[in-house]
């Protein structure tokens, strides 16, 4: 970044109505990392011969050799309009599934995003989960038609063909939005072609068009064909008539909104602390001067610097030095250094104002949903993933002399990598590491060997499960230790209306302990009586526990505790230290002794954790196995071998759908048959089949599998049969 474009980005940070904060996304291979290649050339900020080519955001040496994007990467970059200039600070971000997670955090950074979707391929299952994602998050979409070059050069279409094509997929697109998005905002959102919230173009031919500017420069489709069938030297002029950069980001300059817009829909959804408060008023109002609020998406660690906290400045200014709090971690820190993105590059500044994406040093053990403020607040709503990590591979050093050091690396992955979960038993020895899938843990493996320096050595994958109840239980009589309380409990399934709404993020995961009348509003409206969504104490991991107790004055210095109990048997249950979901943990009364002294943590966690083991088993305690749904596509002559493929493996057709010489198969898969899906479809279909995930759930193992799945799972864990 040249000096000048450095001073530029510096005084922009400033006037946050001049900020458009934008994620790039979309299903993989749509052409989103040339894209990025284009809007940064268009800025300035690498030459045009590489455009395209260079990858400049895939600066991971992995990511350049199996040519997809795995990290999302930062890019701040001046653009003008009209003769003003504005900041936009742009995510690049993965489109395979399984590093979706980077996706995920990418939106809470953000308020809009463009949806690249490949006018050849259409709207593929990862276009809807980006979508999800977004919305989730009340980030505002603008779509762009990539790889149209393919329509005019391979299939030929005419322009008449072509636009029918592009309203198919814009109306795609707008249906998904009104589906997915909140009541409030499935019109708000929509995009359309006579507002210029969708172009069309090339990336990798760098143009791009949309209606606004057509009529502007009097440019047509028939143009364009005619450009392509005028030989090469016609249709690269098409980046001068229509350069792609001036297009895309005057559309998102127009059509995404500022920080100070954006605050004012976005903070409710996202924060649940008092909005009228000073420190409300300044998250909604973006507000520079006031407390600063930084939430972390990514952490990133820097051979110099260490770790680098990347995310979002919601309110105030931060500067080298300033003392913050990590809400989460609950410590007292100083900021070390404040920095902006140029992909890789990291550049220092004095500090920084609300409504940016910034880099800040000196938050030691902080990590992506962290909120730091500058006194203590109410954290952020916790970034959740569409889909949770459902594959595990033990991880040991090749040299019994690494072990420290691998317990540092793993602790050090845990943090850059907030999608893959490690749990180190420094008591067993057994490191374990949880991933999306087959390559999501291929590739951590291979950063652990490349750029951490250690080698290391994996077992065969594990699959995920999990533990729930079939019906309800009566309720309990279960004693502390000391025999002094006595707590009444009782369990059963979650209604599935509740267990969907946590998954989507509309009843967030968190501990209640004030009103929360917008939480109490959406459990009425899934049929939950109001004194019952009243009782609710926490949500956690898809698990409720509810307090429906009757004034027991003693009960609130112990509810912490009992709360903190719950959550460790949700964290590993009784059949066979698998996490908890769907389950409602009822607590319906409590007899407790006077004295504090009787009534601690030490005899409250062994009675709690007596109450769930105890109500399980009377509540048809069960496995879930993990459940992906794929979309399966090939030359329509393999029906027959894909179809027996599935069979072979469990699944289920759920869809078949016949195109001319294609089939497209929706089924429902057990993640534990999966192990080698994509190299068993290549051998079925002669390299010819594609699959992509469409979703992903939980489902109750079969019955005649139960009991070997739960034997197995207590040997692996060195578990006793009667623990």
């Amino acid at each position: 970044m040249a000096d000048d474009k450095t001073e530029k980005v510096k005084r922009l940070m400033y006037e946050p109505e001049k900020i458009r904060n934008i994620a790039i996304a979309a299903h993989i291979d749509h052409g989103k990392t040339t894209f990025s290649d284009n809007l940064l050339f268009g800025a300035g900020m690498m030459s045009e011969d590489l455009a395209g080519k260079a990858r400049v955001l895939d600066f991971h040496a992995d990511e350049t050799e199996r040519g997809i994007t795995i990290d999302s990467a930062s890019v701040s970059m001046v653009h003008s309009l009209e003769g003003n200039e504005y900041l936009i600070n742009l995510i690049d971000t993965p489109g395979h599934v399984d590093f979706g997670g980077d996706v995920t955090r990418a939106m809470r950074a953000v308020d809009g995003c463009v949806v690249l979707v490949c006018a050849s391929e259409g709207i593929m299952p990862q276009t809807e989960t980006v979508l999800r994602q977004a919305l989730r998050e009340r980030v505002k979409p603008v779509l762009f038609i990539n790889k149209v070059d393919r329509l005019i050069k391979e299939v030929k279409l005419t322009p008449e063909e072509m636009q029918k094509r592009f309203i198919d997929i814009i109306a795609k697109v707008n249906n998904l939005i009104s589906e997915i998005a909140e009541p409030e905002f499935a019109e708000r959102f929509q995009v359309s072609v006579q507002e210029g919230s969708v172009a069309f173009g090339s990336a990798y031919h760098k143009w791009a068009l949309s209606v606004p500017y057509m009529q502007r420069k009097g440019i047509s489709f028939k143009d364009i064909i005619d450009a392509y069938n005028s030989g090469e030297e016609s249709y690269k002029g098409l980046s001068k008539k229509a350069p792609l950069t001036e297009v895309v980001l005057n559309m998102s300059i127009r059509h995404h909104p500022n920080p100070i817009t954006a605050q004012g829909y976005r903070i409710p959804k996202i924060w649940h602390g008092e909005k009228d408060s000073k420190i409300g008023q300044d998250l909604i109002k973006c507000n520079s001067n006031g407390e600063p609020v930084f939430v972390c998406t990514k952490i990133v660690v820097d051979k110099n610097a260490g770790e680098i906290a990347t995310g979002r400045l919601f309110s105030g200014t931060l500067r080298s030095g300033d003392p913050v709090y990590m809400n989460l971690a609950k410590k007292k820190l100083n900021l070390q250094q404040v920095s902006i993105y140029k992909g890789a590059q990291r550049i220092q500044v004095d500090k920084v104002g609300a409504g940016n994406i910034v880099g800040l040093v000196g938050l030691k053990g902080a990590f992506a949903g962290e909120t730091v403020s500058g006194q203590p607040i109410e954290p952020f709503e916790s970034i959740k993933h569409i889909f949770e990590p459902v594959v595990t591979k033990s991880i040991e050093a090749k040299r019994p002399s690494d072990l420290p050091k691998l317990v540092e690396v793993l602790r050090q992955v845990g943090k850059e990598y907030a999608d893959i979960k490690i749990e180190i038993n420094e008591e067993t020895g057994e490191n374990l590491m949880s991933g999306m899938g087959e390559l999501h843990l291929e590739v951590i493996e291979n950063r652990i060997k490349t750029e951490k320096g250690l080698d290391v050595v994996t077992g065969p994958p594990i699959v995920v499960y999990r533990e729930t109840v079939t019906k309800k239980s009566d309720e309990l009589e279960v004693r502390t230790p000391n025999g002094h309380n006595i707590f009444f409990f009782s369990i059963e399934p979650l209604e599935n209306e509740v267990y969907e709404s946590i998954g989507k993020g509309d009843i967030p995961e968190m501990r209640m302990k004030k009103k929360h009348e917008d939480v109490w509003a959406k459990l009425s409206e899934l049929g939950i009586s109001n004194d019952e969504a009243r009782e609710y104490r926490e949500v956690y991991k898809g698990n409720v526990f509810e307090d429906a107790t009757r004034g027991l004055a003693l009960l609130s210095e112990v509810l912490d505790s009992v709360l903190d109990g719950w959550r460790l048997v949700v964290d590993g249950g009784p059949l066979s230290k698998e996490p908890l979901t769907k389950t409602k943990f009822i607590l319906h009364d409590a007899k407790l002794h006077v004295d504090h002294m009787h009534r601690g943590p030490a005899q409250i966690y062994p009675a709690v954790r007596k109450g769930v083991h105890e109500t399980m088993k009377k509540a048809g305690a069960a496995i879930l196995e993990p459940i992906q749904t794929h979309l399966v596509e090939a030359p329509i002559e393999f029906m027959g071998k894909i179809t027996s493929l599935i069979a072979s493996k469990r699944g289920v057709l759920d869809d078949v759908q016949q195109e001319v010489g294609t089939i497209r198969i929706h089924a429902q898969l057990p993640v534990s048959e999966m192990i080698g899906w994509s190299n068993d479809l290549r051998s079925s279909t002669e390299g010819r089949g594609i699959s992509s995930l469409v979703n992903q759930n939980f489902k109750k193992l079969p019955s005649e599998l139960q009991e070997d799945v739960i034997r197995r799972i207590r040997q692996r864990k060195g578990l006793s049969e009667n623990q």
